[in-house]
């Protein structure tokens, strides 16, 4: 197994792109730790991930909030003793063109996406560099590459990531560290299905594999990137979108 008793904490695990990971990650034999904020899909994915390991557990956890994070990585610490995967995967959406963009949603969005990678990153990375290894992949997006109409919270926030990721990479190389970023394309999950009709069928035309891409693509990709076949990669960011960009 690819990760046989590797410990992973996946934020934003209940659904989603996080929770296919997690289920990807059991089958390779990895204690799987979910963070969310939402305690009702939480244990919802607790069940169905259980039902292949009993090496699941999960926080309800603010990753917007660094003393959250703190007070979690304690408890995670007592039950396991180490930290070697993070998957910062945590993020919404609050759209709008800028000219109506209310100065909450962009904080919101800042904080969600993009803050709690920072939060998550520096917090956890202490554990990695006494152990003096560990794989930290961050999710961000095509949109952060390429930017898109009514999302510039969004963008803003991935492209931070994408930066982010790069920089960090740099600092933790050295005590065996990997950093790296995942820009998805367009992924069908709840926060894409809520787009209308007519956007999806546009976005499927520039989209040269002529089909949307699902969780279980970015789960796979993931999966190397936490593994030791990628132990020689890092600051770099890998686009799984079809060919879109």
């Amino acid at each position: 197994m690819l990760l046989s008793d590797k410990v992973a904490i996946i934020t934003g695990g209940a659904r989603g792109i996080g929770k296919e990971i997690a289920l990807r990650f059991v089958q390779e034999g990895a204690k799987i730790v979910i963070w969310d904020i939402n305690i009702e899909e939480l244990e919802k994915a607790k069940s169905e991930i259980g039902k292949f390991s009993p090496h699941v557990s999960g926080y309800k956890v603010d990753v917007s909030k660094g003393e959250e994070i703190e007070k979690t990585v304690e408890d995670v610490l007592d039950n396991f003793k180490r930290i070697d995967i993070l998957i910062n995967n945590a993020g919404i959406t609050r759209d709008a063109l800028i000219l109506r963009m209310s100065e909450e949603d962009w904080e919101r969005v800042i904080a969600v996406n993009l803050k709690s990678v920072f939060n998550c990153t520096r917090i956890i990375a202490k554990v990695m560099l006494k152990q003096r290894e560990g794989r930290i992949v961050n999710i961000s997006s095509i949109i952060g590459l390429i930017g898109n109409a009514g999302q510039s919270n969004y963008a803003a926030s991935k492209a931070g990531i994408i930066g982010f990721t790069k920089s960090v990479a740099k600092e933790l190389a050295s005590r065996g560290i990997t950093v790296n970023a995942i820009a998805p394309g367009f992924i069908q999950t709840e926060m894409t299905e809520k787009l209308p009709q007519e956007i999806k069928e546009e976005m499927l035309k520039r989209i040269p594999l002529g089909r949307f891409g699902t969780p279980k693509d970015i789960a796979e990709v993931a999966l190397f990137l936490s593994a030791d076949a990628s132990r020689y990669i890092t600051g770099q960011v890998i686009v799984v979108d079809g060919g879109m960009t």
